[in-house]
């Protein structure tokens, strides 16, 4: 699985819309309202990276209210949630 974080600049006036219909696009898995230079943040989980640019260029910068988008694809994935999960298996509680 690749993933990609997508900073995002949007017409302040309509952040809330705009979140909504990224949210609802096929492979982001979650968009945050944040504060400083971007105004929202999305993560894109695809399986291949050719499906980055049908999601991001190809849906979300087509978003009416997205002014601008920064790209950044990670190369690992560190997680409590992952090491928790991991440390768990075959465990009874």
């Amino acid at each position: 699985m690749i993933t990609a974080i997508v900073l995002i600049k949007t017409s302040v006036d309509r952040i809330p819309e705009i979140a909504e219909s990224i949210a609802s696009l096929d492979s982001v898995s979650e968009v945050f309202s944040v504060t400083g230079t971007y105004d929202l943040i999305a993560m894109v989980r695809v399986k291949e990276h050719e499906e980055l640019a049908e999601v991001i260029p190809g849906r979300i910068s087509k978003i009416p209210g997205v002014e601008a988008t920064d790209t950044h694809v990670a190369f690992r994935t560190y997680s409590q949630h992952d090491l928790e999960a991991a440390f768990s298996i075959g465990l009874d509680n």
